[in-house]
């Protein structure tokens, strides 16, 4: 065989594998509460918002809130950025990030709000929930 089939062989190897090993690292799984906080590497947990729970500081542009599994657990997130526009809309928030002291340190938010649609039927749902896990 000629040298650049191998020059060519080798590339498309090696960008085959590169692909592979980025594609890998996107991964992230969604945990329960109790796993995530077992976990040393980036999680990802869903939950209902506890709306009585958020408060954002301005000054330093941090966002922080609880999160309600549907067996009524808690896990408080803290993210620090720009509140998301539709946060107070959000019927179940995704929080990518870090479990360190007690929370999740989110690096990701990922608000999830209902539709035109079917909004009155799951906010009543996720308003019991939340009622009954207080």
């Amino acid at each position: 065989m000629k040298k650049g089939y191998w020059i060519a062989a080798v590339m498309t190897l090696a960008f085959v594998g590169f692909g592979l090993s980025a594609f890998q690292k996107t991964l992230t799984p969604y945990l329960s509460f109790d796993d995530a906080k077992k976990t040393k590497g980036v999680v990802q947990v869903m939950g209902a918002l506890d709306k009585a729970s958020d408060r954002y500081d301005d000054k330093t542009e941090q966002l922080s809130f609880e999160l309600i599994d549907p067996n009524g657990g808690r896990m408080p997130v803290v993210y620090r950025g720009l509140r998301p526009g539709n946060f107070k809309d959000a019927i179940s928030i995704v929080a990518i990030g870090r479990y360190q002291d007690g929370r999740i340190e989110a690096e990701k938010l990922l608000v999830k709000c209902p539709s035109k649609y079917q909004g009155a039927e799951v906010e009543k749902s996720y308003a019991s929930k939340s009622a009954q896990a207080s």
